[in-house]
């Protein structure tokens, strides 16, 4: 849990000063220090807690009370229980999580446009026909969901995962064939860490996907030593190039750890924002895109969230248990 202060305009600037962006001028600063203070008065008003991902933008993070990957959302959402409104920084399914294990509790997103392309990727009248055919085939079949897909792809389920416990899930379910969907690229990753057969979806995270092997060769040409960290949606020629393939926070636990002081983040940029910011000792080099849907969060839409009570996430009781079994069955086997 994060302890929060009002912060002033010098103080946020000086704290974005290491993100070393233009855009963070002293002017924009103060006006985000008025949002800021507004939302920390919000919360207190409205007994409401903010969760953020760690793709959030870096002034997100002064209004969050948790910040983390997908698992570690979904085990804090579980776990909430002084709130009664949770405002979900990130993207459409993730607030869909929280409602999933807060049914009496009001979950907001504040930006309904925060989709995912790789959530967008199946639905679950795709997967329940491709499940049918598939156990013509395979009868000890099951299905492993990406915690990046909408609530009723979970319920149709046997278990979730995130990339932080993807092989750990699979390798702990009772089955040798393994329907993993929907990201095509951390399948194949972890199809290479299991004897099992992982048959992929065909979807992949576009920001994930367009990061190539030139760019990380590039990085690694120019600056010696760079320590080159990816994330399992990355393709699998990047994967290669790797010295360490992480979820996003277990990235942050290894750069904090290592003897090393020069990295690539080969993920989505909110993660080297909060790398440089949290490690102010050592050098985080980018080769990595931003996510568009995360970043339409922004400070104001999250004030309009809680002044307006907005935008509140709905699921039907017989979706909402279903994806409930298949994640708490993820930070089961996960755990």
């Amino acid at each position: 849990m994060i302890t929060q202060t009002k912060i002033t305009g010098n103080e946020l600037h000086a704290k974005l000063v290491s993100l070393h962006d233009p855009t963070y001028t002293p002017e924009l600063c103060e006006q985000y220090a008025t949002l800021i203070d507004e939302i920390l008065k919000l919360k207190a008003q409205r007994s409401a807690i903010v969760l953020a991902h760690n793709y959030q933008r870096p002034e997100i993070f002064e209004v969050a009370d948790f910040i983390g990957d997908s698992f570690e959302l979904a085990r804090k959402a579980r776990d909430v229980e002084d709130a009664e409104i949770i405002v979900f920084c990130g993207v459409h399914f993730m607030a869909e999580t929280a409602k999933v294990f807060n049914p009496e509790r009001m979950v907001l997103l504040p930006d309904l446009r925060a989709g995912c392309s790789l959530a967008d990727s199946v639905t679950a009248e795709a997967l329940a026909e491709r499940v049918q055919e598939l156990r013509e085939i395979y009868p000890d079949l099951q299905v492993v969901s990406y915690v990046n897909c909408t609530a009723d792809v979970k319920a149709l389920s046997d278990a979730c995962c995130t990339s932080a416990n993807a092989v750990k899930v699979v390798n702990r379910l009772e089955a040798d064939n393994i329907l993993f969907v929907p990201d095509q690229n951390l399948a194949s990753y972890v199809q290479g860490q299991t004897s099992k057969n992982i048959i992929s979806w065909d979807g992949n995270c576009y920001v994930h996907h367009q990061i190539t092997p030139a760019e990380v060769e590039r990085a690694k040409a120019g600056i010696p030593g760079l320590v080159v960290i990816a994330h399992p949606e990355c393709r699998k020629d990047v994967i290669a190039m790797a010295d360490a393939v992480l979820s996003t926070s277990a990235m942050i636990r290894y750069a904090r750890e290592s003897n090393a002081d020069k990295f690539l983040i080969v993920t989505e940029c909110g993660l080297s924002d909060r790398l440089l910011m949290e490690i102010p000792g050592k050098h985080f080099y980018k080769a990595c895109k931003l996510c568009r849907y995360m970043k339409m969060i922004t400070l104001a839409g999250v004030r309009d969230a809680l002044t307006n009570l907005r935008y509140e996430i709905t699921m039907s009781e017989e979706v909402r248990q279903g994806a409930r079994r298949a994640l708490d069955r993820m930070l089961d086997l996960g755990a």
